[in-house]
């Protein structure tokens, strides 16, 4: 792997950086990835390569479900119009025809587009543990190793979140047959979680986190369990919560509180935990939330898609909170699309322009900034900002984009955001590391074939 110490760089004509933006900049950075200075470009630094654009942090993709991709734009039929719950049916279909190969095909595709869109980082929220029949496979790990491997193939960084998934619903609700590959008890998911934390001991790219699908899937007992683990072991936490209202009143039904409220009640929130969707909650809830430190992950155009409801963004951002974005079902897998809809949803619904602008005079650039930088600590990782002690990912941005040409500065990030999208991206890197060069990626040909036979197992 080389000295980690060896210096590499990247000359930046123009950088966004911790303090705002500024031109004629080299960032220095070790074969380990980490950004080791910033100083402004000398002559010296001509053996780096020149970024062939303005340079902005990578974008963390806090909440990813790979095999759903295949399925993108499958459950739009009238007799799966009904919301969450009906979708739910399309989306248990598609699970129980996914295999080892076919998912690690599946997940290959998704990270390489999730790159090419400026996603240099996921967390996958992964819970299918077995084989579709429910029986274990002979190496437990296998789909999560598929997953693991599709990461390495492709260069992006991955949070790897198995799911503790013990329960059909609520009261310790026996699982039904949809759910039996889901299913573990919790020695069996620490058993999981110890083997793979083992498997990627020195790979820093890739890291192992903690979740609880829902509180509806597991016991008050096994989800404190899970939470003491991750604590322990210093990893990240994430949990569903709250995203349609029927959970809302089935968990006040049997824990005799809202979902949000629970969990503040009952565990120490603080900023390891991310909580994904976290759509229905009260003033109150979302107050005590923004101030627990714990990572709002939002993933505005799935939530659309299943009409679950808007999120707060604004009361919980005034209180302090900290939010990202996650593709979930990657019916879009463009952080600007995500960023745009999270924004237009307020406008929308206050008759305003605007109110996400996070402390900043320009609403898109301010949102990227936060996104970035909640992401990243979501996923357990220093990322989201260019500064020393940081991954260098970089996102490098195509200046003669028709809808990015004579934009500087923080315009540049409202133009990508509301107007050009991750069509106006050049160039990614991940660790320092280029992976997407002119908008292409070194494994697109060998990875298409493998993807369009899996898209057949599951199309039909």
């Amino acid at each position: 792997m080389g000295d980690p110490n060896t210096e590499r760089g990247l000359r930046c004509g123009q950088v966004l950086l911790t303090d705002g933006w500024a031109s004629d900049q080299t960032v220095r950075f070790n074969q380990g990835g980490a950004i080791t200075g910033i100083t402004g470009t000398t002559d010296a630094d001509a053996a780096f390569p020149k970024a062939r654009g303005p340079v902005i942090p990578g974008m963390a993709n806090l909440h990813s479900h790979a095999f759903q991709y295949a399925m993108a734009g499958l459950a739009e039929k009238t007799e799966s119009a009904g919301g969450f719950w009906s979708w739910r049916d399309v989306m248990y279909r598609a699970a129980n025809t996914v295999d080892s190969d076919s998912f690690a095909a599946i997940a290959a595709q998704l990270y390489a587009d999730m790159l090419r869109q400026g996603f240099t980082a996921v967390g996958e929220f992964h819970y299918l543990h077995h084989a579709p029949d429910g029986r274990p496979y002979d190496t437990p790990a296998t789909m999560s190793l598929a997953a693991i491997e599709a990461a390495r193939r492709t260069g992006i960084a991955l949070t790897h979140l198995p799911v503790l998934y013990a329960h059909g619903g609520f009261g310790g609700e026996p699982p039904g047959e949809d759910q039996r590959r889901f299913i573990h008890d919790f020695t069996s998911y620490s058993d999981l979680v110890d083997t793979l934390s083992r498997d990627v001991t020195d790979e820093p790219d890739i890291r192992i986190g903690i979740a609880a699908h829902s509180l509806r899937a597991v016991t008050p007992g096994q989800l404190s369990d899970a939470a003491d683990l991750a604590k322990s072991a210093g990893m990240p936490m994430h949990i569903h919560v709250a995203e349609q209202p029927k959970e809302v009143d089935d968990c006040r039904a049997h824990l005799g509180a809202r979902p949000v409220e629970w969990l503040l009640d009952n565990l120490a929130l603080d900023d390891r935990w991310c909580l994904i969707h976290a759509t229905h909650m009260t003033p109150a809830e979302t107050d005590a939330l923004a101030r627990s430190g714990a990572v709002a992950g939002l993933c505005p155009t799935t939530e659309a898609n299943l009409g679950d409801g808007i999120f707060d963004a604004p009361r919980f951002l005034d209180t302090g909170g900290a939010l990202g974005i996650g593709t979930d079902s990657h019916i879009s897998v463009d952080p600007a699309q995500e960023l745009r809809l999270l924004e237009y949803g307020q406008r929308l619904t206050q008759g305003r322009r605007g109110i996400l602008g996070c402390g900043h005079a320009h609403t898109g650039a301010g949102l990227y900034r936060a996104a970035a930088q909640g992401g990243g600590r979501a996923l357990g990782r220093k990322m989201g900002v260019i500064a020393v002690g940081y991954r260098a990912d970089f996102v490098i941005l195509d200046p003669e984009h028709s809808l990015l040409a004579g934009r500087k500065n923080d315009t540049l990030l409202d133009s990508l955001v509301f107007a050009a999208g991750a069509g106006a991206i050049r160039d990614v890197f991940v660790a320092g590391r280029k992976v997407i060069d002119d908008g292409k990626h070194a494994e697109d040909q060998s990875l298409k074939p493998a993807f369009l036979d899996a898209l057949k197992v599951i199309i039909g």
